[in-house]
């Protein structure tokens, strides 16, 4: 028979640890039902980042110096990471919205008072919309394929390296939905958190070396964006998939990028993780 703690709640043989993780998952499948009930939340996140291949390849393509080549093929394979890096972290949004409305309608409350580890209503919500970002990814390599995406177009690679890639891709979109986390418990409404969770966003992903050549911005510029965590994902995804990339830069991340890639990836997960595990704990005091 299972004993009870002191505070009341039920001890789960196996520890806190697999107690911890038991728990994530069965959110981690709530969350992942209900999405599933609510297609159009996948649907709407696929529109976007396709329109934005659609765009920036057909409207922008022609005009866009990469190196000393304005060639629009060029381009397209340049481009693509930034695509792909930016669909993941857009994801913070979803989860900040998502976090928003659970506790607005009362449902963390309710899952407070089940005995189950603490950390585990956020890290099943992130795990959740890390599944969603993972189909939503998939769907996008397809559309890139369709619109003349190659990797290997710059430099030989292989299944491995580009699996890899999107290893990382996946890693950075986890760790921003820690972000959308914190972003969730600390504002009154889904609605703020929407906002809250896109807004800071446009910044880090267009101060950086997704869409354009760092090296032709203005010095503090480049040097900002060069140092961009999202930028060090973006220039690693080019290396591994063997696309063009930024290669007039002596910053460290854009000389080991897929080595600052994780890094950045990891310290955000960390310093993120603890900080919306603690608001969540404060809100449950």
């Amino acid at each position: 028979m299972s004993a009870v703690t002191e505070t009341g709640r039920t001890a789960i043989p196996g520890g806190s640890l697999g107690q911890s993780v038991r728990d994530s998952l069965v959110v981690a499948k709530r969350n992942l039902i209900r999405m599933t009930r609510i297609p159009e939340m996948i649907l709407f996140g696929i529109i976007q980042p396709v329109m934005f291949v659609v765009l920036f390849t057909y409207v922008f393509g022609g005009s866009m110096k990469i190196g000393n080549s304005t060639d629009p093929d060029v381009y397209k394979d340049f481009l693509m990471a930034g695509i792909f890096a930016q669909t993941v972290t857009f994801a913070t949004a979803g989860s900040a919205a998502g976090i928003a409305d659970d506790m607005q309608k009362g449902l963390v409350d309710r899952f407070r008072s089940l005995p189950m580890a603490r950390g585990a209503v956020l890290t099943g919500r992130t795990v959740a919309d890390l599944v969603q970002t993972a189909i939503t990814l998939l769907v996008l390599a397809v559309v890139a394929l369709l619109v003349g995406w190659r990797t290997g177009s710059a430099e030989p690679t292989n299944a491995g390296r580009i699996i890899a890639g999107f290893g990382l891709l996946l890693l950075l979109g986890y760790a921003f939905t820690w972000i959308g986390a914190l972003i969730g418990l600390s504002v009154r409404t889904p609605e703020a958190a929407t906002s809250g969770g896109i807004i800071w966003l446009f910044p880090v992903t267009f101060v950086s070396n997704a869409f354009v050549d760092s090296s032709q911005m203005t010095p503090w510029l480049r040097h900002i964006a060069e140092w961009n965590p999202f930028s060090a994902t973006v220039q690693a995804c080019r290396v591994l998939f063997g696309n063009p990339g930024v290669v007039d830069s002596s910053a460290w991340p854009m000389q080991h990028p897929v080595w600052a890639s994780v890094l950045w990836s990891v310290l955000i997960v960390v310093l993120f993780r603890t900080l919306a595990v603690r608001k969540y704990r404060q809100a449950d005091g």
